[in-house]
């Protein structure tokens, strides 16, 4: 039998607070991946000379976790991540010198300390909207694109079909869309479609609802929307995203 190997050393030191983290995805930044932001993330972190704790092991890392990442192309005012430390400091001082250290896009929002529960179970659905640029008040796109709307949220079912690890597959987006509506434009060429979405098993995502708006109506933007993930968080009772992160500013009690 092999002799089991342990590291040498003294193991790492523990974890002794653990801080939750709200940051932004703006501009040029909304085409970089997932995995390109996390090792921003953590250059920046290290930059900041932020006191990290890592796990143990022969290849020890950083005890951080990402949750609900926006998709590529996506914008984002609501990206999350918790971080574990080996030495307690301050919130606010993390957030100020993390932002520092970070590339013009990613923007650190707020940092708060991190109460006892499951934060990946607060993220319940996110907010979306879409910038429709090319459709003026009134015009017949504009009529088109409240059409869709309508025949959108008046479909029983609205399918899709896209390809994972584990193949194609088709699925419903109409039943994690709680909310749909076309806002007046800000500006003269600009209609504001805001969409609220529950988190599933396949997540829903912003082309996923184009793809189904094409499909129900026929209707298809003139040209590629933005799409801005403004919020995502706990599901109150008349289907709006709550923050996330008000629980951990509560005051515990006595």
């Amino acid at each position: 039998m092999a002799r089991q190997r342990t590291p040498e050393g003294p193991p790492p030191p523990p974890a002794v607070q653990k801080l939750r983290v709200r940051y932004a995805r703006r501009g040029r930044m909304r085409f970089t991946s997932t995995r390109d932001v996390a090792r921003a993330l953590e250059r920046a972190l290290r930059r900041a000379q932020v006191p990290m704790a890592f796990t143990a092991g022969f290849h020890p890392h950083p005890r951080i976790s990402y949750a609900g990442g926006a998709p590529t192309g996506t914008a984002s005012e609501a990206e999350f991540f918790e971080i574990s430390l080996a030495e307690r400091r301050d919130p606010e001082a993390i957030g100020r010198d993390l932002d520092a250290a970070l590339p013009d896009g990613i923007d650190v929002v707020e940092v708060v300390e991190a109460r006892p529960g499951s934060f990946a179970e607060r993220l319940q659905a996110s907010r979306w909207r879409f910038d429709l640029r090319g459709i003026a008040p009134g015009s017949a796109p504009d009529a088109q694109v409240r059409d869709a709307v309508a025949r959108y949220l008046a479909a029983p079912l609205a399918e899709v079909t896209r390809t994972f690890k584990t193949g194609v597959k088709t699925f419903d987006t109409r039943a994690a869309v709680l909310a749909m509506s076309v806002d007046a434009p800000e500006s003269d060429d600009c209609a504001i479609l805001h969409v609220v979405v529950r988190h599933t098993t396949p997540t829903v995502r912003p082309d996923d609802i184009l793809t189904a708006l094409r499909a129900v109506s026929g209707f298809s933007p003139p040209s590629p929307p933005l799409v801005t993930r403004l919020a995502q968080g706990p599901l109150t009772g008349n289907a709006e995203v709550a923050d996330p992160l008000a629980a951990d500013r509560e005051v515990a009690g006595p």
